[in-house]
């Protein structure tokens, strides 16, 4: 009985040792993983990512002289652009 508690207490602090690392992990690595990051907290931020999702927001009226106004991108699309293209988003230059 006390071995089988021991190997639960060591599963429990090994759980809790992961769970605690697992927040440092999921630090954006690069500029555009930070700007996609960003991105994703603006649209929540301003409940527009079920819009975004279904291709339902126009991208040039959300960026003016960037994209063409009546464009309306995929979120995959979107989310490759906050990659390649960090600096044509203003809320990734913050």
């Amino acid at each position: 009985m006390i071995k089988k508690l021991a190997i639960g207490a060591g599963a429990l602090a090994l759980t809790a040792g992961v769970a605690v690392a697992a927040p440092a992990s999921a630090a954006p690595m690069n500029e555009g993983a930070a700007c996609v990051q960003a991105g994703i907290g603006f649209l929540k931020e301003n409940n527009l990512l079920q819009a975004a999702a279904q291709k339902q927001i126009d991208y040039g009226a959300v960026l003016p002289g960037v994209v063409p106004e009546g464009t309306f991108l995929s979120l995959g699309q979107v989310v490759k652009l906050h990659t390649t293209n960090p600096e044509i988003f203003p809320w990734c230059s913050m």
